[in-house]
């Protein structure tokens, strides 16, 4: 259960950053944005690290579920749009295929 943890405030800070970069880029706003922007994306790496898997590549593909969950949240609570019923066929497909990987049996490859 706490890599759930790990994930979501991981998701949280890759977007926080992503997003700023976003602000400066694309709306124009100051460089400074970049101060924010580094320093949630290595809070988001140092974040991931935490996550107890095997394997990094599982651990990784697991996250990405989380974080488009995460993201249509971003973009309802903090972008204020209403995501639409598509956004939420997308994340149940995205979840349901993070979960097959996470979850899924594991065989020995021989």
């Amino acid at each position: 259960m706490l890599n759930y943890l790990w994930f979501f405030l991981a998701a949280l800070f890759e977007i926080a950053g992503c997003f700023a970069f976003w602000m400066w880029l694309r709306q124009g706003k100051s460089v400074l944005w970049i101060i924010p922007a580094l320093l949630s994306l290595t809070l988001f790496a140092l974040l991931l690290t935490r996550v107890e898997a095997s394997y990094a590549g599982r651990a990784y593909a697991a996250y990405g579920g989380i974080y488009i969950i995460a993201s249509i949240g971003w973009l309802a609570v903090v972008e204020r749009i209403r995501p639409l019923g598509s956004d939420w066929i997308g994340v149940a497909l995205c979840v349901l295929g993070a979960s097959v990987i996470l979850f899924g049996p594991r065989f020995s490859a021989s």
